[in-house]
């Protein structure tokens, strides 16, 4: 949930009746005066989806627009799309209201650091052969195998 307002009670019922995890990143949404995109929170966010253990997942704010587009639009750009393709997604989906300083948003967006979150964080892998990987959760004891000598 993208916006700063409190999450309907109603909505957090549902969730609560249905286990599901509420993730709230406060992202202003004002045109007057704009309010830019806080990169660090759209990072955190990003954190957030590309965990596997938080899927399915639903990303949303008011109208879907703005703040969602520009969260999915980096999000593209983690995904390896071609920057003509996410631009053109989000103008896509926020139709007549789409701006140029979420284009520019996305467009400047580096996905560096997430990059570096992923290796070093989210994803640790044990077992034997490439092929022999799983993503293990934080609450696993992790220990390192050890390779036998052939006789």
């Amino acid at each position: 949930y993208l916006c700063p307002e409190p999450y309907p009670e109603e909505n957090l019922k549902f969730l609560e009746a249905n286990n599901i995890k509420l993730f709230q990143f406060g992202i202003e949404g004002k045109t007057d005066p704009p309010t830019p995109m806080p990169k660090d929170t759209v990072l955190d966010a990003l954190k957030v989806l590309v965990d596997v253990r938080n899927h399915p997942i639903l990303i949303h704010c008011k109208a879907g627009k703005h703040r969602t587009g520009c969260l999915v639009g980096c999000l593209r750009k983690v995904q390896r799309w071609c920057l003509s393709s996410v631009l053109e997604e989000y103008q896509k989906n926020a139709g007549l209201k789409w701006r140029q300083r979420d284009l520019n948003f996305i467009e400047a967006f580096h996905t560096a650091s997430l990059r570096q979150c992923l290796l070093s964080i989210m994803y640790r892998y044990h077992g034997y052969g490439f092929k022999r990987k799983r993503l293990l959760h934080e609450e696993e004891n992790v220990q390192t195998p050890k390779l036998q000598a052939a006789n």
